[in-house]
């Protein structure tokens, strides 16, 4: 599977590079794929682009739009045509900006699971978010033993041998894999 990994960059401290960097070799050490867009700068971006278009936003509004619009298509058609699931982490940085709540509400409306981790109570929470959210965390550790028990059994499934038929079968056949296949709707 690949896991986009949403939240707060634009309004972070650390330009939301902390938690990714804590949940990424967790979610590639049960066999996934991670994408980390705030460690993909380049995306689609000239190198002047990617170096400038924040004082844009100040100094060249325009100009600013003009490749804002370039990482908003990159990053939706990502989730849309690569993306298996995304895994965001809602703290109150993410609520000052706005492309977190829309990679929410995009990947909602074409069917790819969301798993939100929420860094502020869950009663804070915006309830469309929680509309938007497959399964909701109040803990990084809440995630974590979710991930290691659905997302481990299907990478087991996913990779198993013919020979292994019978541990195929059986992973298919367990309520919670159907559950966490169930969540791609469509997508397959």
């Amino acid at each position: 599977m690949l896991f986009y990994l949403a939240g707060s960059i634009e309004y972070s401290p650390d330009l939301g590079k902390g938690w990714r960097a804590e949940i990424t070799p967790a979610l590639k050490s049960l066999g996934h794929e991670v994408y980390d867009p705030a460690e993909d700068e380049l995306k689609n971006l000239s190198e002047v682009e990617a170096q400038e278009f924040r004082s844009w936003k100040k100094d060249d509004l325009p100009r600013f739009q003009e490749t804002i619009r370039k990482i908003i298509a990159y990053d939706l058609d990502l989730i849309e045509k690569q993306c298996d699931a995304i895994v965001c982490y809602w703290d109150q940085y993410a609520g000052r900006g706005a492309g977190t709540q829309g990679e929410l509400t995009f990947a909602h409306r074409i069917g790819v699971p969301v798993y939100l981790i929420c860094g502020i109570p869950v009663e804070q929470m915006s309830g469309w978010l929680l509309g938007c959210a497959t399964e909701v965390f109040t803990s990084f550790d809440g995630f974590h033993a979710f991930a290691r028990h659905n997302f481990a059994r299907r990478f087991e499934m996913e990779n198993a041998k013919p020979e292994n038929a019978e541990l195929k079968n059986t992973l298919l056949e367990s309520t919670d894999f159907k559950n966490t296949l169930s969540h791609r709707g469509s997508r397959g």
